[in-house]
């Protein structure tokens, strides 16, 4: 890959992310010099559940919804994959198909590095077995945490964790305030958090007349971290 073929941010949230950036040089180069980039507009389809697994893939800006239907048809989005982070290592690993269908989320670019080119990085550099592992590992806490906090947490508590992580992963901070740059309707985050969209709305207005967050259509603004944090932790 061309690394100039990407914007100055693009790299920038590539090379800055939290598990790539501790990769060795030599790898992070060679994972580089095998990724095509690949731009996609809103709403395009990435994977399907039940698809045989080709690729590996990077966000380096916007962002990869991930979800699944349910028995009765309804969608269910279970996260946003943000810039910086690498996902599809999982079925590449065991061969077995796609477990959830991944769109893009706003415009979006991606690296891509195809199952041919991923196998041979795991060949040369025992130090990917490794970082994948780790990887794997904190996904796994990650979803343990999901689970308890879905069952032993009120809504507002998940709520305000949600919202906490999207501003550290989307935020813009503008004075006081952080504004979260994915766009999400009421209902995409009713969906992350397994609520139905009013009750996530009459949330949301406790949290406003808190002094904790603005409610702009289709965005979120964070004006008071401290008292997030707060209902957090009830």
């Amino acid at each position: 890959m061309n690394s100039s073929i990407l914007t100055i941010p693009e790299r920038s949230n590539i090379e800055s992310g939290s598990w790539f950036s501790r990769l060795s040089q030599a790898l992070r180069d060679d994972i580089l010099s095998r990724a095509v980039v690949r731009r996609m507009e809103d709403g395009a389809l990435l994977t399907c559940r039940g698809e045989v697994p080709e690729e590996w893939v990077g966000v380096a800006k916007g962002a990869v919804r991930v979800s699944s239907v349910s028995l009765s048809g309804k969608q269910v989005t279970l996260t946003y994959v943000e810039p910086g982070t690498w996902f599809g290592d999982i079925s590449l690993f065991d061969g077995l198909p796609r477990t959830h269908d991944a769109t893009t989320h706003g415009e979006t670019t991606l690296l891509v590095v195809r199952k041919p080119d991923f196998k041979e990085l795991l060949r040369q550099h025992n130090e990917l077995y490794e970082a994948l592992m780790r990887l794997n590992c904190r996904r796994l806490r990650l979803m343990f945490d999901l689970i308890e906090d879905l069952n032993t947490r009120p809504l507002a508590a998940r709520l305000a964790k949600q919202i906490l992580h999207l501003a550290r992963s989307y935020g813009v901070t503008q004075g006081a305030e952080t504004r979260i740059g994915l766009q999400l309707a009421q209902e995409d985050l009713a969906q992350l958090l397994g609520a139905s969209r009013q009750r996530v709305n009459q949330e949301l207005k406790g949290f406003e007349r808190e002094g904790a967050v603005r409610v702009e259509p289709t965005r979120l603004v964070v004006l008071d971290q401290d008292k997030l944090m707060a209902i957090a932790d009830r």
